[in-house]
């Protein structure tokens, strides 16, 4: 079960490892994945379970989110 939330991204990423929840990196490939969704320039309404949020954290994210 996932939540719908609204999130604000930052305007850059710091690439720390793993990626925060505020990245537009992490935002994107969510957006990619079919979890997420744009409503402005920097806003996201995420609606994605957690699993999910954290394998777009990684830095290997794309094959994990490619199986679903």
């Amino acid at each position: 079960m996932s939540a719908r939330r609204e999130v604000k991204v930052k305007r850059s990423c710091c690439k720390s490892d793993p990626r925060c929840r505020r990245c537009p990196v992490v935002a994107k490939r969510l957006l990619n994945a079919g979890l997420a969704e744009r409503t402005a320039k920097r806003t996201y309404v995420v609606d994605a379970p957690k699993k999910a949020v954290k394998a777009a954290r990684r830095k290997r994210a794309s094959a994990l989110l490619a199986k679903r």
